[in-house]
């Protein structure tokens, strides 16, 4: 299920900017909420709760940390709140105050509202999800096939010199001293016929005299005594009168012309690839050429993706209430771009009993749940955790979208990462703690940080870090920029799949021109949907007076 939607501003414009005005001047949320956010927030006292009840402020913490608890005899048996965005039209106050003042939080036993503590720094996040384990898992000896993907245990150190023997690298012939030279014909080959020469794979029997030529081909052995290789299309043959022939060339050859000395890549012993290098293809024909049969590598890291809640269809269009699951189709080809093993995603019912079961049963290194991260009816990771005496080691973030992510810790080993049900959360949720996680688990190098100037000004949450879609642009005075694109809401898909990367927006937002740190997708930005610069494109460029459609 879904974690922290909510829609437009109700009483105002769906779609309007950041910041505008109340409706009406009073009473509008999205000016209470940004109150609440900024420590001036009134307590809003419940109809009926008399002139007891007092007005105070509370000041903001994400994720709620500032939220107190009604006891059921002071709210009459009203829920307690736990605020998950401030920036939500539905959040009604950070504390409900009772005849006797706030009261003190109340141990969470099940699903539903709970006392969440401070949300997390979005990099301190990320540093805890790195660091959560302290290395990747035993390594393996595989063939090539099986090494793809994984990351060295051990520098590759070459077998053999690179070439192994002096080898043409033109079509032509090998000439030995100034030209022009006699063109001998090969002791093996036939009487009938241009002389075949050296060919790739045959080892010359005879040296080859002064004066003396012999035609050879690509990739073939020099034999000794040559000085050059005499590309075809340089040469010219001409027949004597003794019945020979002659080899001509308009300008001397060179020694060592068209000649790949042995050793001339690296020589044997030589370091080609430090420990951690990942397998790439490349990378496998570099090994196969050095004399390796087999790579020993780091094993991948195995998830599975437990999809929750029942509202989610698995195919066909959207019907009676029920939405199709989108998150499912997405996560395991791009756990999978990051060198992972994912089996196909399982989808839960909404029952506590069956998410339990699913987490002991399961033997991934990472599971990763989406929806029932929050506080609402049928959210049930957190009791679940608390079920199996898991270790909370991430309890929200402080990050939009993707703010009630989690990482807990299962066993030494085994780790959950929960991620808000709506899509670009996930996504966010995904990058700030999964990708870090699985990284240190497949002994991946992080990459080089990466900062790219915007093309347009964002708007900033006042206190929490933005993920905001972006794709590449070549601008011709500044050079490569990042435009932020529309459809960035934390419930919408259409941005991100036309985006290279996700900007990382400090709180209170960054102007065009600053150079903001880079999270870069696991495949080459020419999959970026078609993305095109015309600013008119279908999930174009940011568009500030858009509808957030919540924070989650």
């Amino acid at each position: 299920m879904t974690d922290g939607e909510c829609g437009g501003r109700p009483g105002g414009v769906a779609g309007g900017p950041w910041g505008g005005p109340s409706a009406e001047g009073r009473g509008d949320p999205f000016d209470d909420a940004l109150a609440l956010a900024n420590g001036t927030a009134p307590t809003r006292v419940r109809p009926g709760a008399g002139s007891e009840a007092t007005t105070a402020t509370a000041p903001y913490t994400a994720g709620g940390a500032a939220a107190a608890t009604s006891s059921a005899t002071d709210s009459g048996g009203d829920a307690p709140y736990t605020p998950d965005d401030p920036f939500s039209p539905d959040d009604p106050a950070a504390v409900r105050s009772g005849p006797s003042g706030p009261a003190g939080p109340v141990p969470p036993t099940g699903p539903g509202p709970r006392t969440t503590p401070a949300a997390v720094p979005w990099h301190t996040a990320r540093e805890r999800a790195e660091r959560a384990v302290p290395g990747p898992p035993a390594p393996e000896t595989s063939a090539f096939g099986e090494a793809l993907g994984r990351a060295l245990v051990a520098p590759l150190t070459a077998l053999t010199d690179l070439p192994s023997f002096d080898t043409s690298a033109m079509d032509g012939w090998a000439v030995s001293g100034p030209g022009p030279w006699r063109l001998e014909k090969p002791a093996d080959a036939p009487e009938a016929g241009p002389p075949s020469g050296i060919l790739a794979g045959h080892a010359p029997t005879e040296a080859l005299l002064d004066g003396h030529a012999i035609p050879i081909a690509t990739g073939a052995r020099v034999p000794s005594g040559a000085t050059a290789v005499l590309r075809s299309e340089h040469g010219e043959v001409r027949e004597l009168s003794d019945g020979g022939r002659r080899l001509y060339a308009p300008r001397p050859a060179p020694p060592g012309q068209d000649i790949r000395p042995r050793g001339q890549e690296c020589r044997r012993g030589d370091q080609l690839l430090p420990a951690g290098a990942l397998v790439t293809p490349a990378v496998l024909g570099l090994a196969a050429a050095a004399g390796y049969d087999e790579l020993t590598a780091y094993r991948r890291p195995r998830a599975e993706v437990f999809v929750l809640g029942d509202e989610l269809l698995d195919h066909g269009l959207p019907q009676e209430g029920r939405i199709r699951d989108a998150l499912g189709p997405m996560l395991a080809p791009w756990l999978q771009a990051l060198g992972v093993e994912a089996a196909p995603p399982r989808r839960l019912a909404d029952d506590a009993d069956t998410l339990y079961a699913a987490l002991v049963e399961s033997t991934a290194d990472v599971v990763i749940t989406t929806g029932g991260t929050a506080s609402g009816p049928v959210d049930h990771v957190h009791p679940t955790l608390r079920r199996l005496g898991a270790e909370v080691l991430v309890d929200g973030v402080a990050v939009r979208p993707g703010h009630p992510m989690l990482l807990a810790r299962l066993a030494p080993r085994r780790h959950l990462v929960g991620l808000p049900g709506n899509p670009l959360a996930a996504v966010s949720g995904l990058l700030t703690l999964a990708e870090p996680l699985l990284r240190t688990l497949a002994a991946r190098r992080p990459a080089a940080p990466y900062r790219t100037p915007l093309a347009a000004a964002v708007p900033g949450h006042p206190h929490d870090t933005r993920l905001v879609p972006v794709a590449y642009r070549d601008d011709e005075r500044h050079g490569l920029m990042a435009v932020p694109l529309r459809f960035h809401g934390p419930a919408m898909l259409r941005g991100i799949a036309s985006a290279d990367a996700l900007a990382v927006v400090p709180p209170g937002g960054a102007e065009r021109g600053t150079e903001l740190e880079i999270l870069e997708f696991p495949w080459s930005a020419g999959w970026s949907g078609g993305w095109t610069p015309g600013w008119a494109a279908p999930g174009g460029p940011y568009d500030p007076t858009e509808a957030t459609g919540g924070s989650a």
